[in-house]
């Protein structure tokens, strides 16, 4: 379990599961390249008593010969069973298990879950009998079921109506990683950055530890991305189609929704999704559910309105890199980053990829401001502007129990922000908006979040409180 970084919560998680006294099942789950496989594997990979892992696109018969491989694997026999079905293929699972040592405790491991269940395969019924009928009355059996899908894994298993529901006995789900989690993984592949660097490469990969294996730590960052997005048949360039299609039936709805979100940094509300794509009703909520289940996009509440006044924004960084800078890009330069580095666009791009960077951690703003243990909300706020008056917006404000509002400011900068008279007027004047429209009675507190911190001038006196970059470095805990 050496090569494991981050994850504490989690490996601590099914160690305890290992050493419970009754039959586990186990459901690990979270978006594709995110390491879920990795995880199980580094924690039981002494311990396995059998593994198998569905095949993407292929047919029952294939899937039971692949199992059957296993089986064959496991039990360390010269033949491979015959299978026919897979009331077959647990019947022979419960032969290997029944092999072994009543005090040894089996862990059992199917990956890729979702790829299993082809069209009647009747996968799903088999595995609810193995585990109703037999599995769930012993002691001594740790399933895990594991799947990038996760639209099917919530479907199938978390929300099953027949023979598995209420059966999940635990659940992992496995998010991105922090800043600081990707700092460690970072040294540990021998990638020596500065923190200013890492940041600008989580703004672009996001905290996908599979994106961040790619990274030659022998480049800088701008040769990375050269190679990794824009050099010909470029590995990034590509991931965009071979995610959503492995992840989502229909997938082409999907892309169509986040192309929509995309066009809009602020964000959509569904009505405004329904007049960009005419997906409306309960296929528009799955295919939304499904998106923030894979932690692509957030819904975000305004401050004191109801949830149908949510509005949608993508929160994946490797996707607004992807619609920003690659997607549509006709260009044939193989430096095509290193060469537009400096252009308004990027700078652009920074402003607000730095924002949804300060937004994913959120729990480190608050332990900086030393408010960990208050109840808060998080959400926006936003104005909308007339012929006659100019309209404002906030976009992460933190309403607190103890009557206290953190208005945040999010500002990417190479050094210490400089607060200008007319950015100083600016805030002023959002605050006095802010006050008049939402009547609130609660204190504001203007919170500057920065790379640098704020340059200390006749203007910074308007600030409250401050976060710099390496805070959201910290743990959370």
């Amino acid at each position: 379990m050496s090569g494991i970084i981050g994850r504490n919560k989690e490996t601590e998680s099914l160690e305890s599961l290992y050493k419970s006294n009754r039959s586990e099942f186990i459901i690990v789950y979270g978006r594709r390249r995110i390491g879920k496989t990795f995880l199980v594997n580094s924690v039981f990979e002494k311990r396995m008593t059998f593994a198998y892992t569905g095949a993407r696109n292929q047919s029952q018969k294939v899937q039971l010969q692949h199992f059957a491989e296993q089986l064959k694997l496991f039990s360390k026999s010269k033949f491979a069973p015959e299978l026919k079905n897979w009331e077959d293929a647990f019947n022979q699972l419960k032969e290997l298990i029944l092999a072994l040592p009543a005090t040894k405790r089996k862990v059992i491991f199917f990956d890729e879950m979702p790829w299993i269940d082809t069209p009647k395969s009747s996968f799903v019924a088999a595995l609810e009998y193995f585990w109703n009928a037999w599995a769930a009355q012993r002691t001594d059996i740790m399933f895990i079921a594991c799947g990038s899908a996760t639209s099917w894994m919530v479907d199938k298993l978390v929300e099953n109506k027949g023979g598995l529901h209420n059966r999940i006995t635990a659940q992992i789900y496995l998010r991105p990683f922090t800043l600081g989690e990707c700092e460690q993984m970072l040294a540990a592949n021998n990638c020596v950055w500065d923190r200013y660097t890492i940041l600008q490469c989580y703004m672009t990969f996001g905290g996908v530890p599979f994106y961040l294996t790619l990274l030659n730590p022998k480049e800088s960052l701008a040769q990375n991305i050269n190679r990794l997005f824009f050099e010909k048949n470029a590995v990034m360039k590509n991931e965009f189609d071979e995610l959503f299609n492995a992840l989502f039936n229909q997938a082409d709805k999907y892309i169509e929704v986040v192309s929509a979100l995309a066009r809009r940094r602020e964000g959509l509300q569904r009505s405004e999704i329904i007049e960009d794509t005419s997906f409306s009703g309960g296929g528009l909520s799955k295919i939304l559910d499904n998106l923030e289940r894979c932690d692509f996009i957030t819904s975000y509440s305004k401050f004191k309105k109801t949830i149908r006044d949510s509005f949608y924004r993508i929160s994946d960084n490797y996707l607004l890199f992807y619609f920003k800078f690659v997607r549509g890009n006709n260009s044939k330069d193989n430096q095509y980053w290193t060469n537009n580095l400096t252009t308004s666009a990027v700078a652009a791009w920074q402003g607000f990829s730095f924002e949804t960077v300060c937004i994913q951690h959120l729990e480190q703003i608050k332990k900086k401001l030393g408010i960990s243990g208050i109840a808060t909300n998080s959400c926006s706020w936003r104005k909308n502007g007339t012929s006659a008056t100019q309209g404002a917006q906030i976009d992460l404000l933190i309403d607190r129990a103890d009557r206290v509002i953190n208005i945040c400011e999010m500002k990417f900068s190479q050094v210490p922000y400089s607060i200008s008279k007319d950015y100083e007027n600016n805030l002023r004047l959002k605050m006095a908006h802010f006050i008049e429209e939402t009547k609130t009675r609660k204190s504001l507190a203007l919170t500057m979040v920065t790379t640098f911190g704020v340059l200390q001038g006749i203007h910074s006196g308007i600030v409250n409180n401050e976060v710099v970059m390496d805070d959201l470095f910290a743990s959370a805990e």
